[in-house]
């Protein structure tokens, strides 16, 4: 075990705390004291209280054992409601706002042990305008959006894993800006009730991790789905590589890494090919943005309707928007996802998983902005579920990662690829 537990993995955590050679108490107090020393210029955290995170711990340390994740912390998304800590949306509107009720993920995870660390920071209502975390690999930089305090409190190693939500991007790109493996499973996976929602045909519940196997951990105590055999998988899934209709906007460096990926999955023996989709493809952006912005605001109809003083002039600029969208261009949103979704149907009786880029780039300079969903959005609007692993780094010594993406409901696939994949390239 590393001689500083806020250093292990989740999985190592939770044997060792079953084994009785770790204590919850010992581990939560070393990601406090972690916190202590880092949050005040990463600023990860939107509410954490020590002594309510110490007194879970000393439960699970008296009590028996509850499930798989007995006395490991967890840090919640503060867009997913918590019944001891406030939970805000990182918005003034709810500022010390309780809820009556944890989210459905929540109590799953409580139900099987975990102690709940405390809120990471979102953007406002988890949409464009940014939260004050910075990137802890260089505190200049975003740390993307908007699950940007779950992924910067697990890269810089205050909680082995998080919570994260994405209608666009927001679970995978801050992963790959951290430095992290990102998690974002076939849609409505894990349940959604008690999430605010931001559009609700497209929201879907993440994880941020370490490692694959501890993403997928999260995710599968969370929904109640079996973990997949990872220690027994020794197959190499038939890759396709997908450019999508953005590869231009990719800097060079994520080119070259991606291209450095592929060479040595094939010198391990996998089988990675090109795959192409048709031109019309490229729609599924556009309808990911009338959804989103239409059905946010039915979301947020009462904050602006009520509230809109104290709302971002970006958020009430794209409620605007989505106001003026007739619901028929809507619907022909909708019919464009189902088209789009055919292809890839087509598209994955080839290949097992497709190989994108996470982002175009690594985290941009500044914290105006969370960077941009242009790999993501796709796979979200479609609800396939998606992994992304660090591989790299970007001109900067920021962090690069490439995705992959399975098809509807093949999340073990997904998952047990990108492990695989993971390992195959760093050796």
């Amino acid at each position: 075990m590393a001689s500083v537990p806020n250093q292990i993995s989740a999985i190592q955590a939770a044997r060792e705390i079953a084994a009785g050679r770790l204590t919850s108490e010992a581990l939560v107090r070393a990601c406090l004291g972690r916190i202590a020393e880092r949050d005040p210029t990463v600023l990860a955290w939107a509410f954490l209280n020590p002594d309510l995170a110490l007194e879970q711990a000393r439960a699970c340390d008296r009590g028996p054992k509850r499930g798989v994740l007995h006395g490991v912390p967890v840090g919640v998304k503060d867009v997913i409601d918590t019944v001891d800590m406030p939970t805000a949306y990182n918005s003034p509107i709810y500022a010390g706002h309780r809820p009556r009720a944890d989210a459905a993920c929540v109590a799953a995870v409580r139900r099987a042990g975990a102690v709940i660390l405390g809120k990471t920071e979102t953007t406002e209502f988890a949409n464009n305008h940014p939260a004050r975390t910075r990137n802890p690999h260089n505190l200049s930089h975003t740390p993307g959006g908007s699950s940007s305090g779950s992924a910067a409190a697990v890269a810089d190693y205050m909680v082995p894993f998080a919570f994260g939500t994405q209608t666009g991007g927001s679970t995978i790109r801050p992963a790959a800006f951290c430095g992290i493996v990102g998690y974002k499973p076939t849609f409505n996976t894990i349940n959604r009730g008690g999430m605010k929602f931001v559009a609700e045909s497209l929201d879907t519940i993440g994880t941020h991790a370490r490692s694959v196997e501890d993403a997928a951990l999260l995710a599968c105590a969370a929904s109640g789905r079996p973990m997949p055999e990872f220690s027994r998988f020794k197959g190499k899934p038939k890759v396709g590589v997908y450019r999508t209709p953005h590869w231009d906007k990719t800097d060079e460096r994520t080119r070259m890494l991606l291209a450095d990926v592929v060479d040595k999955l094939r010198a391990a023996g996998w089988t990675v090919v090109d795959a192409d989709l048709p031109p019309q493809a490229v729609a599924i952006y556009d309808a990911n943005s009338t959804i989103m912005q239409f059905e946010e605001a039915y979301s947020l109809g009462y904050e602006f309707d009520v509230h809109r003083a104290q709302l971002s002039e970006d958020l009430t600029a794209r409620i605007e928007r989505g106001r003026a969208t007739s619901r028929d261009l809507y619907e022909r949103a909708i019919d464009v996802v189902l088209e789009v979704g055919a292809m890839f149907v087509d598209a994955f009786r080839s290949v097992d998983v497709l190989l994108t880029p996470s982002a175009p780039g690594e985290a941009p300079f500044g914290l105006t902005t969370t960077g941009n969903a242009l790999f993501n959005r796709n796979w979200t609007t479609l609800g396939l579920p998606c992994v992304t692993i660090p591989v790299g780094q970007g001109p900067k010594g920021l962090p690069l990662g490439v995705q992959f993406v399975g098809p509807y409901r093949g999340d073990s696939t997904v998952l047990l690829a990108a492990d695989a994949a993971w390992k195959a390239i760093s050796r």
